[in-house]
């Protein structure tokens, strides 16, 4: 077989169409790649649903809808939002009573918070509970049977997707206030200044005076003189 014989020239010739490769294959990845149309990978959706409106700090949904669950209570309960998605909520300001006695896996129940719950009420435990029963009975009596407006700034302040809202009951009041007044609520979690601007001191101040009023008026129908 004939050997190939490199004269200077023809070794010369080589030397370049290699540098020349080598340049435009270097050249070719240093450059930014083109996305092909339909690979980009699209972004995460937002977790919070775009409002009807901003009420200053808040986000207003209108046209909210109450969703039925076995873990509602007075002061927390799923609702559906406009663009159809379900997200829990817990009131400002107020706390009901466990509405039945619970035990959960390994053991744990919920009885040592429906005692101190009772004893902030000055009642038995059971009366406590007979008041969450209630008061879960009154929050769907209230917004179960059509829609309302509510407003939430996301705060998830036990990290379990329970974010507070204040919301407004068809008639156009406030259910934390509703709830104090008919003595089923105490004024025992986070408050916030109101989506209508009245600063977080003086409805609390109010929800006080109102507190006062419905346990001197609903003692007797708790049992208690």
């Amino acid at each position: 077989m004939a050997r190939t014989r490199f004269t200077p020239g023809r070794l010369v010739l080589v030397i370049l169409i290699a540098a020349l490769s080598w340049y435009l294959r270097d050249h070719q990845r240093s450059q930014p790649k083109e996305k092909s149309p339909g690979w980009e990978v699209p972004a995460a959706p937002s977790k919070k649903p775009a409002p009807a409106r901003k009420t200053g700090a808040y986000d207003t949904f209108t046209g909210c809808r109450f969703v039925e669950h076995r873990q509602n209570d007075g002061d927390s309960f799923r609702v559906k939002l406009q663009d159809g998605r379900v997200e829990q909520f817990r009131l400002y300001f107020v706390d009901c009573p466990e509405s039945e006695f619970r035990s959960y896996r390994g053991g744990a129940t919920n009885h040592e918070r429906i005692h101190e719950q009772a004893q902030a009420f000055a009642i038995s435990d059971q009366q406590a509970v007979e008041i969450g029963s209630r008061a879960k009975s009154r929050v769907h009596d209230l917004l179960g049977h059509g829609s309302f407006t509510l407003h939430t700034r996301w705060d998830d302040p036990f990290d379990d997707e329970r974010y507070h809202a204040f919301v407004l009951s068809a008639d156009g009041a406030w259910l934390d206030e509703i709830l104090v007044s008919e003595g089923l609520a105490r004024i025992h979690t986070k408050g916030a200044d109101l989506p209508d601007g009245t600063s977080m001191k003086l409805h609390q101040s109010h929800l006080r005076e109102i507190e006062k009023e419905a346990r001197r008026k609903h003692r007797g129908a708790w049992g208690v003189n």
